[in-house]
C-alpha cells in the first residue's frame, strides 16, 4: 500500500515533462494531455481512498529516497497519507480537472496557451508534493514550487506593467513565508536531533517529552509555522497580496487563489497540530489572528469595486474562520470548511465575468436600493471611519512597505562600499585570507574566532541588501548576489567543525548557476547596451530562449528544489546552534532578500512592456 503513494507524485510530474515537449501551436494535444493527467489522478485518487477506507484508513508513511546522508544528517524524501491528505488530494484533483476543462476553451488562441498549461501542471506537481509530504524538507520542496509557479501565473501577461509588478509583490510575501519554514526546519533539527517525520509528530509521549525539556524552542517553532501559514494563506498582516494575485488569467485565479494554493497555510497548521496543540499561547494567537482577519477582510470585501477583489477578501475571511477551527481542534470541521470554501470560490471566480455582465444589465432596468445593512446601526462617525479604512484596505500594503521593504531598501542604498574596486582590492583578498584562516583555526584567538561567523554572515547580508537596492549595473547586482553566498558559506565554515565537502556541495550549485546567469547577462548587455534595473525592459519578446535559461539560473541560485544549493542550505542550517539566533537571522534574511533580488533582476530584464517602441505593447493600465 505504501509504494502506491509514489504514483500520485509521478503522474503530474510526467504530465508536466510531456507538456514541455508538445508544440505550442497544438492546443488540442496540450489541453488533452493536461485533462488526461489530472483526470487520471482524480480517478486513481478515488480508487485509492476507497481501498484505504476499506483497510481501516491507517496512516501510511513512505520513506522514499535518501538524497544525502552523513553521520550527523540525513536529507530524505518522505511521503505521508492520512485523512488530511485524502481531503486535499480529492478536492485538488476535482477542482484542477474542472478548471483545466474550462481553460481549454477560455484561453483558445491565447499567445501563452502552452505556457499556461505548462505552469498549471508544474503547480499541480508542487501541490501534490506538498500535501503528500511526510517531513518539513519534502513539504518545502512543494512549497517552493508553488511559490515560483504563482509568480509565473500572476505575470502570465508579461508584457503588461501591473501583472509583473503584482507578481513581484506576491513573491515577496511568499519569501517571508519561506523564512518561517527555513527557521522551523533549523530549530527542529536541534529539538529532535533528526529529520523528524509527521508520522512521529503524532506520538504524544515523544512530543510531550521534548517540549517539556525545551518549551521555549517549541514556542519558537510554532510561531515560525504560524508566520509561514499566515503568509501563504493571506492572513493578517499579509492579506493584501491575494487580490493583487488576481492579475493572472481567471482560471489560474480560480485554482490558485480561490481554492488550492491559498489553503496550503491551513494544511500546514493541520499537519503540525499535534506539535502545538498543548501550547495554549500559540492557540490563542492563532484564534486572535483568525478573528482579526475575519472581521477586517469581510469589511474590505463589502466595499470593493472589483468582483475578483470581493471574492479574494471573502475567501480570506473564511480562511480566518478555518484558522480558528484548527486552533480549537475541530479538524474534521476545518477540512469540510476547506472543501466547501474551495469549491465555492472556484465557481464564483469562473462565473464572475458573466455575473458582472448580468448585474450591470439589471442595474439599468430593475434597480432596487439595498436594504439597510448591519453597519447602519453604528454611529455615523464610526461608519465613516470603517468605510474609509476598508476602502484603503487598512493600509496593509503601506504597512508592509514601511515596516519591512522600505527599511531594507534604504539600508541597501546607504551600503555603497561594495563597488567593483573595493570588491577586487579589498573584499576578494579578505575572502582569500578568510579561507586560509578556516584551515588554520588554531592560529586565531578564541575571542576573535567566536565573532567571525556573525561578521562573515553580516558581510553576505550587506552584499545582498546593496544588490536589492541597485538600479544601475545588472552585472554588478548579479555578482553581489553570488558573492554573498560564498561569504555565508565561510560563516558556517568558521561556526562549526564538520566535513567541508558539505560546503562544497552547497557552493557547487551556486557556482554553476552564477556562471550561467553571468554569461547570459553579459550576452544581453552586448545585445542591449542600455539595459539597467531602473525600468522593465520586456526582452523576453525578442529573446525567449535566453529568458528561459536565465530563469533556470535564477532558480538554481535561489536554492530551488532539488538543486545542490537547496540541499546545501538545509545542511548549513544544521550546523548553526540553537542559541545562535543572530547568526540564523542574518543568514535567513540573506536567503530571503537574495531570492527577491534575483527575481527582480529577471523581471526587470525580461518582463514588462518592451522598451523598443516599434513593438506592439500593452498599456500600463491594461
Amino acid at each position: 500500500m505504501n509504494w502506491l503513494l509514489q504514483i500520485f507524485i509521478w503522474i503530474p510530474f510526467v504530465g508536466f515533462v510531456l507538456s514541455l515537449l508538445i508544440n505550442g501551436k497544438n492546443e488540442k494535444r496540450l489541453s488533452l494531455l493536461a485533462i488526461g493527467t489530472v483526470g487520471l489522478q482524480l480517478f486513481l485518487g478515488f480508487g485509492y481512498v476507497i481501498y484505504w477506507v476499506l483497510c481501516n484508513h491507517p496512516n501510511v508513511n513512505l520513506k522514499d529516497i535518501v538524497i544525502y546522508r552523513n553521520q550527523d544528517y540525513e536529507f530524505l524524501i518522505d511521503f505521508y497519507f492520512d485523512k488530511i491528505t485524502a481531503t486535499y488530494m480529492l478536492v485538488g484533483a476535482a477542482l484542477s480537472f474542472m478548471v483545466i476543462l474550462f481553460s481549454r476553451y477560455y484561453l483558445h488562441r491565447e499567445e501563452g496557451y502552452k505556457r499556461f498549461f505548462n505552469t498549471i501542471l508544474f503547480f499541480y506537481t508542487g501541490y501534490n508534493i506538498t500535501i503528500f509530504s511526510g517531513n518539513f524538507e519534502t513539504l518545502f520542496i512543494g512549497w517552493e514550487i508553488l511559490g515560483i509557479s504563482s509568480f509565473l501565473l500572476i505575470a502570465f501577461y508579461r508584457n503588461r506593467f501591473l501583472p509583473v509588478k503584482n507578481a513581484m509583490k506576491v513573491f515577496s510575501v511568499y519569501r517571508l513565508g519561506d523564512i518561517g519554514l527555513i527557521l522551523t526546519m533549523w530549530m527542529s533539527h536541534h529539538l529532535w536531533h533528526e529529520n523528524i517525520s509527521f508520522m512521529k509528530l503524532n506520538n504524544y509521549e515523544l512530543v510531550h517529552e521534548h517540549l517539556n525539556a525545551h518549551s521555549y524552542v517549541g514556542i519558537f517553532i510554532s510561531i515560525m509555522i504560524l508566520i509561514a501559514a499566515a503568509a501563504k494563506s493571506a492572513q493578517l498582516p499579509f492579506s493584501s497580496w491575494l487580490p493583487r494575485a488576481m492579475e493572472g488569467p481567471t482560471p489560474s485565479s480560480a485554482i490558485f487563489y480561490g481554492s488550492l494554493s491559498v489553503h496550503i497555510g491551513v494544511f500546514l497548521l493541520l499537519r503540525t497540530f499535534p506539535f502545538w496543540e498543548n501550547q495554549t499561547i500559540v492557540r490563542g494567537i492563532i484564534i486572535l489572528l483568525g478573528l482579526s482577519t475575519m472581521f477586517i477582510a469581510t469589511g474590505i470585501a463589502r466595499v470593493q469595486s472589483s468582483v475578483k477583489s470581493q471574492i479574494a477578501y471573502a475567501s480570506i475571511g473564511q480562511i480566518g474562520i478555518i484558522f480558528i477551527e484548527v486552533a480549537l481542534g475541530f479538524e474534521k470541521l476545518a477540512l469540510f470548511h476547506f472543501a466547501g470554501n474551495a469549491f465555492l470560490r472556484t465557481y464564483q471566480l469562473l462565473v464572475s465575468p458573466s455575473v458582472v455582465s448580468y448585474l450591470i444589465r439589471e442595474q439599468f432596468y430593475n434597480y432596487t436600493p439595498h436594504k439597510k445593512s448591519f453597519e447602519a446601526r453604528f454611529p455615523k462617525k464610526l461608519q465613516n471611519t470603517l468605510y474609509i479604512l476598508c476602502i484603503k484596505e487598512w493600509n496593509l500594503d503601506t504597512i508592509l512597505y514601511n515596516v519591512i521593504w522600505n527599511p531594507l531598501k534604504k539600508a541597501g542604498r546607504r551600503l555603497t562600499i561594495f563597488t567593483p574596486k573595493t570588491i577586487y582590492f579589498i573584499f576578494f583578498p579578505s575572502y582569500l585570507l578568510g579561507l586560509l584562516g578556516m584551515y588554520h583555526k588554531d592560529m586565531i584567538p578564541t575571542i576573535i574566532l567566536s565573532y567571525l561567523p556573525i561578521f562573515f554572515a553580516f558581510t553576505g547580508l550587506a552584499m545582498v541588501l546593496q544588490s536589492f537596492a541597485e538600479k544601475k549595473s545588472i552585472i554588478h547586482t548579479w555578482l553581489l548576489i553570488v558573492m554573498s553566498h560564498f561569504w555565508i558559506a565561510m560563516a558556517i565554515g568558521y561556526n562549526d567543525i564538520f566535513d567541508l565537502s558539505q560546503i562544497y556541495l552547497y557552493l557547487s550549485g551556486i557556482f554553476v548557476s552564477g556562471v550561467g546567469g553571468y554569461y547570459i547577462l553579459r550576452r544581453m548587455q552586448q545585445l542591449e547596451p542600455d539595459s539597467n534595473l531602473s525600468i522593465f525592459h520586456g526582452h523576453v519578446y525578442e529573446y525567449p530562449i535566453k529568458a528561459f535559461l536565465f530563469l533556470l539560473a535564477c532558480l538554481g541560485l535561489t536554492g530551488f528544489p532539488i538543486t545542490p544549493t537547496f540541499i546545501g542550505e538545509d545542511l548549513l542550517f544544521s550546523h548553526m546552534h540553537q542559541h545562535q539566533i543572530l547568526l540564523a537571522t542574518f543568514i535567513s534574511l540573506c536567503f530571503v532578500i537574495d531570492g527577491l533580488s534575483i527575481i527582480r533582476v529577471f523581471a526587470r530584464v525580461f518582463y514588462g512592456s518592451h522598451v523598443k517602441t516599434y513593438h506592439e505593447v500593452a498599456y500600463r493600465s491594461s
